[in-house]
């Protein structure tokens, strides 16, 4: 006899989110983007960060007995210093200066929880942006696609095309790490191979 199957919550607003779990034939049952404030704390360290906060939306959304919850946080990090959603544009071009000819992190914590047990991953990949010019920087402005994204841009978008050379997981940084979700959502229960069919 097998059992009944598992309904999966992700706790994310994030489009791009859900278009991540697409990719590998998952659709969430039902979204409900938990209320967690996302301030760093004083001197919080990025990982540090990220695994709070991942672990707080896990914390915020309570699985029904039938229910396993995903949620994930993704952090921009230059050495200690955390890059968050940017509040302005004026903020988000100080973001990209910071970023332009250098290396930065980006971690993504993804945490999956069932009534009985919160499992958690944390992916860490390192992003080259090409040294910016100011008629890029104003371009990428122009566009909006900076607004709302962690570090004051997206690497699925025109941003793409200022990123040369990541180490790591592609998925992670747009928000998502599959392979890592995957098998946290195996473990749980929910068979992601069901959608390949």
């Amino acid at each position: 006899m097998t059992s009944a199957r598992k309904r999966l919550v992700l706790g994310s607003g994030s489009p791009r989110r859900r278009e991540l779990l697409a990719q590998i034939g998952v659709a969430p049952d039902d979204i409900r983007a938990p209320d967690v404030d996302e301030t760093p704390l004083k001197g919080e360290l990025p990982r540090d960060y990220c695994r709070r906060i991942a672990l707080a939306k896990a914390s915020a959304l309570e699985p029904a007995a039938d229910e396993v919850v995903l949620v994930a946080d993704t952090t921009v990090a230059v050495g200690r210093r955390i890059l968050g959603k940017p509040a302005n544009r004026d903020e988000a071009r100080a973001f990209l200066e910071l970023l332009s000819g250098r290396r930065h992190r980006v971690i993504t914590a993804v945490a999956v929880r069932t009534p009985e047990t919160t499992r958690f991953k944390e992916v860490v990949s390192t992003v080259r942006m090409k040294r910016l010019s100011e008629h890029e920087i104003a371009a990428y402005l122009d566009s909006g696609d900076w607004a709302g994204k962690a570090g004051a841009y997206a690497i699925q978008g025109p941003a793409a095309s200022l990123v040369p050379w990541i180490q790591g997981s592609h998925s992670a940084i747009v928000g998502l790490p599959l392979s890592e979700t995957a098998g946290l959502l195996a473990a749980a229960g929910i068979d992601v191979t069901e959608g390949w069919r």
